[in-house]
């Protein structure tokens, strides 16, 4: 890394995975075969944010202080996933946030992927989107934000 000092950095990222609205009905009843996507996706983000660098070659190993990953349906055919992660280092945590979103929204479809085939096998309605990094903040940023609105 560079010779820049270590600042606290967090960021969040956010996405979105489209489901048959049968679909998301099993998951707010409780009835998905595998399990509960929504606590599922949770671990996994997790634990994804956390090994971000063995992923992804080029991203640097970081020691997050906090990783948040939260899970929700959203409307009749959606769940939408926020990661936020935060660090004290010398680069960004957006790689983090976006890891942990996007595999809490593969957890969700590897769960619920057996109500979503149609006939031939194919996944013609589920998709992913809406993948992107919606807030970065380094260095006192946050507290001087938080005064602000005081």
């Amino acid at each position: 890394m560079s010779g820049k000092p270590d600042v606290v950095r967090e960021a969040v990222a956010t996405g979105a995975i489209r489901l048959n609205s049968e679909t998301v009905g099993l998951i707010r009843k409780g009835k998905v075969e595998k399990g509960d996507p929504i606590c599922a996706a949770k671990i996994a983000g997790t634990l994804a944010a956390k090994k971000t660098s063995v992923l992804i070659p080029f991203c640097h190993p970081l020691l997050l202080s906090s990783v948040q990953v939260d899970v929700k349906c959203v409307g009749d055919s959606c769940v939408e996933v926020t990661c936020f992660a935060k660090t004290k280092a010398q680069t960004g945590v957006e790689m983090e946030a976006l890891t942990g979103t996007v595999v809490g929204l593969l957890t969700v479809w590897d769960m619920v992927k057996q109500y979503e085939k149609d006939a031939e096998g194919q996944y013609p309605s589920t998709l992913i989107e809406g993948v992107r990094v919606v807030s970065k903040v380094k260095g006192d940023s946050a507290s001087e934000r938080k005064r602000k609105k005081a």
